[in-house]
């Protein structure tokens, strides 16, 4: 599957619309990023299930800084509509397919009880 570019218009669809999705925030001007950018794009070909998209974080200034993005390569993964990890630095194929084990691995039901309490502490 081939890897798809995100804008502000619709990052959040993509994320609620998909099971998992894999976004690397990146620069044109960026070494570690453009060095990145091969094993995301083999890493999209290896798991058409899993959504591949690309910020770049000079044309989507608005959605960097809304993501919170402060240094890039950043990748970030989101499992059913939630933010399970996000990692700054541009990773190895074997550190890439681990991290997509783990979230394909995840319970989610004990991930939102887990939301859920902090939520819960944080207002009491």
């Amino acid at each position: 599957m081939a890897v798809k570019n995100l804008t502000f218009a619709d990052f959040e669809s993509t994320i609620l619309e998909n099971p998992i999705v894999l976004v690397d925030f990146w620069a044109p001007w960026c070494g570690p990023c453009r060095a990145f950018a091969p094993v995301f794009e083999r890493s999209a070909r290896d798991h058409p299930d899993i959504v591949h998209a690309k910020v770049d974080t000079d044309a989507e200034r608005g959605l960097a800084a809304v993501a919170g993005i402060r240094s890039v390569p950043t990748t970030m993964a989101f499992r059913d509509g939630v933010l399970v990890h996000s990692q700054s630095g541009a990773m190895p194929p074997a550190v890439l397919e681990n991290l997509i084990g783990q979230i394909k691995a995840l319970n989610m039901a004990t991930v939102r009880t887990k939301i859920a309490e902090r939520k819960a502490a944080a207002t009491a």
